[in-house]
């Protein structure tokens, strides 16, 4: 009997558009929690540590299958960042159970994403679809390292900006959410510019005129 190999590979598009949708969601929920950053004792929302990487695994969309399924995947993220916190809401209005003495703490921690996600979602369509056409730009006139590098740099402040206002401003002191601001530009540039050498390490697949 003919012995058959099978060969694991591995989808760079379907592991990264995976994993941006996931990132996305993590983030979200890791945002209820302002915490300071270690030693420089600077406030930041807890989704910082893991949602710069988006910006990255977009472009790895991006150069995989193109422009059009980049954008295609940012929707979806959306679409699903709303499914999240509207199964939140939906099983947080349920009646308990009377063993279970937790309904307080599920309100407090989970309901507030509410406003967390609608400051995510509005950030991440507007900057990550700006991230989008810059990195179409660059990598066209220049390279794919300069385009990550350039398009993440534009659109994390963007993405800074509209996520603290919206998510916090009110709710926080207006130096509170200055600082968050602050550090999250600082925290994302941190992170992207550590990720930007990775998409070296994925080969081109969409076509040029795709890009």
């Amino acid at each position: 009997m003919e012995k058959k190999n099978y060969k694991f590979n591995v989808s760079i598009f379907l592991l990264s558009s995976s994993l941006y949708v996931s990132f996305q969601l993590f983030a979200n929920i890791l945002s209820t929690k302002i915490a300071l950053l270690p030693y420089l004792n600077l406030a930041i929302d807890g989704g910082t540590l893991i949602y710069p990487l988006t910006f990255t695994l977009r472009d790895f969309v991006h150069k995989t299958h193109g422009k059009k399924d980049a954008r295609q995947v940012i929707m979806i993220a959306a679409a699903l960042n709303a499914v999240m916190f509207g199964l939140f809401w939906l099983v947080g209005k349920m009646a308990p159970d009377p063993t279970w003495q937790l309904q307080g703490a599920y309100e407090q921690i989970l309901l507030p994403v509410g406003r967390i996600v609608l400051a995510s979602i509005v950030a991440q369509v507007i900057s990550e679809l700006v991230d989008t056409e810059i990195f179409s730009y660059v990598y066209r006139k220049i390279s794919d390292t300069s385009a990550v590098f350039v398009s993440n740099s534009i659109s994390l402040i963007i993405d800074s900006f509209i996520f603290s206002f919206i998510a916090f401003f009110g709710a926080l002191p207006f130096a509170t959410v200055m600082q968050i601001v602050f550090t999250n530009i600082l925290v994302k540039f941190l992170i992207s510019a550590l990720s930007v050498p990775t998409i070296k390490l994925i080969p081109r697949t969409a076509k040029f005129e795709d890009i």
